[in-house]
């Protein structure tokens, strides 16, 4: 997966001001129901860290990016955050997580990605651990600005997942129209 928007300077500060007034509180808010608070969770893609600062008031988060620019960023803004250098996909750490959060992230991944960053969820993640994962909803793929979008329904996210985890929520909401986003809560299974 590579992702050049977010490589450098300039597309970070963009994408920063882009996204300045929108976050994964609500989503966070569901994860609050189902993962206790003061879990250990890796967000997986913390980009400006905007959902990072909301995580780190419930959890002991460890944030990652797979850009340096986003890392550079997340360090100068919160330097007492843990964040990792990470793909998506490869999710190269040996460190177990009670929770693994991601918002709008995991749709950058082809199939095949996406279901190799599922098995490798599966082995960092603890006993009875939670996933909570957004992803936009429709069918097929494109690239915009220059990346790689997947869409997903509900039921090829159960598909992808179940194989590893138990399906506890798949829900529909609006992100920026109605329908357009789907969130996933899942367990994972012994």
């Amino acid at each position: 997966m590579e992702e050049g928007y977010y490589k450098t300077k300039e597309s970070v500060e963009e994408y920063i001001q882009l996204a300045k007034d929108v976050n994964g509180s609500t989503l966070i808010e569901v994860l609050n129901r189902f993962l206790p608070i003061g879990s250990t969770v890796l967000e997986i893609g913390s980009g400006p860290g905007t959902d990072w600062n909301i995580l780190a008031q419930f959890y002991e988060v460890t944030g990652s990016d797979n850009s340096k620019e986003f890392l550079k960023h997340l360090t100068a803004t919160y330097p007492s955050g843990t964040f990792l250098e990470l793909d998506a996909t490869a999710l190269s750490t040996k460190a177990k997580y009670d929770g693994v959060y991601s918002n709008k992230v995991l749709h950058h991944l082809t199939d095949d990605e996406l279901k190799h960053s599922i098995h490798r969820q599966h082995e960092l993640i603890k006993e009875e651990g939670i996933l909570c994962h957004s992803f936009w909803k429709g069918e097929g793929s494109e690239i915009f600005k220059g990346l790689f979008v997947n869409y997903h329904s509900e039921q090829d996210l159960k598909d992808y997942f179940e194989r590893y985890f138990e399906i506890l929520s798949v829900e529909c909401y609006a992100e920026f129209e109605e329908g357009d986003s789907l969130l996933l809560i899942a367990r994972k299974k012994g």
